[in-house]
């Protein structure tokens, strides 16, 4: 797949088919929508392109909204559209000049000049262009005098996507990422840098990794202990997550997350690693003291080692779908 920052520099697609969206986690609906992209591209000899935006359009149409919670970054989601099959990813970069476009220019200057399309696969309630004024009637006229075929989707269809992501989303702040996970149709994860922690865990007989996650917009699941896989340099690991803010050492109050990777000794400071979350172990509690600690991490290892010993065997060469770089333009 190859992926586009750059507008002005765009390829001349053939036949393109293509859809636009945010796509936010690129759950089991969206992957419905990518595979009838595909399904066209194959039947019309094109490319399959999916349009997308980056930063989020709420975050820059709404900036006092400080609610909002991503379950992929744009990088994520780079990754999934390669893994599902899709040829394009274009990333238009979000702006108040974007959005304050007529839909006639949205249509003309950007749908029409940039990309071509054979045909459009679209939402029947998307809209488009300055205070929102486009709809699919806007590009039906378009339609009429031939420059492109629209596919709807349908009411039912753009309902039950809208479903899954708030399903999604109340799952993953239960902590339930096992029925996150079932409803993405891939694990939910998330991806950061190795930084220095206080070396608290090495002293406890399990080192452990402390992420720090790039997008401050990433939704991450609640406190506790979480059996996971983790990803670096391509390879895979089995390991313990742990999120919160170390309640038995009252002197750390900050939040934190920690990944405790099975037979794993290198320093990996300075590196990306990238978390699948498998399945909920326990919440964060306070313990006694530091022994007390040691003996629960003990126990929680044992069994996140149980719960991952219960899946398919992933190779430890197998590479991430969640931090790969695909080509780009």
């Amino acid at each position: 797949m190859k992926v586009h920052h750059n507008l002005s520099d765009l390829p001349a697609f053939q036949n393109a088919i293509i859809t636009i969206g945010s796509f936010d986690g690129v759950h089991h609906g969206h992957q419905q929508i990518l595979d009838r992209l595909k399904q066209l591209a194959q039947a019309e000899r094109g490319e399959s392109i999916v349009i997308t935006f980056d930063p989020h359009p709420r975050l820059v149409l709404r900036g006092d909204d400080h609610g909002l919670r991503l379950l992929t970054t744009i990088e994520e989601k780079a990754a999934l559209f390669e893994k599902y099959g899709i040829d394009h990813m274009v990333i238009v970069p979000f702006t108040k000049t974007f959005a304050n476009q007529s839909a006639e220019e949205y249509i003309e200057q950007f749908l029409v000049a940039k990309f071509q399309p054979r045909f459009i696969v679209i939402g029947y309630d998307h809209r488009f262009g300055k205070d929102r004024v486009g709809n699919i009637d806007y590009l039906r006229h378009y339609q009429d005098n031939g420059h492109f075929e629209i596919v709807e989707i349908e009411q039912q269809e753009v309902k039950d996507i809208a479903v899954s992501s708030t399903k999604i989303r109340q799952a993953l702040e239960k902590g339930d990422v096992k029925t996150a996970g079932r409803l993405l149709k891939h694990p939910y994860a998330l991806s950061g840098t190795v930084v220095k922690g206080q070396q608290i865990g090495h002293e406890l007989g399990f080192p452990t990794a402390n992420l720090s996650v790039d997008s401050p917009y990433k939704l991450i699941p609640p406190a506790g202990i979480y059996a996971v896989r983790a990803y670096q340099k391509g390879q895979s690991y089995d390991a313990a997550l742990y999120i919160g803010d170390r309640p038995t050492l009252e002197e750390l109050t900050q939040r934190t997350i920690e990944v405790h990777l099975f037979d794993f000794d290198q320093d990996i400071y300075g590196e990306e690693l990238s978390i699948e979350f498998v399945d909920f172990i326990r919440g964060d509690a306070k313990f006694k003291g530091l022994d007390a600690l040691r003996e629960q991490i003990a126990r929680d290892v044992a069994a996140v080692k149980i719960v991952l010993a219960k899946l398919p065997d992933v190779s430890s060469k197998k590479k991430s779908t969640h931090r790969r770089s695909p080509s780009s333009s």
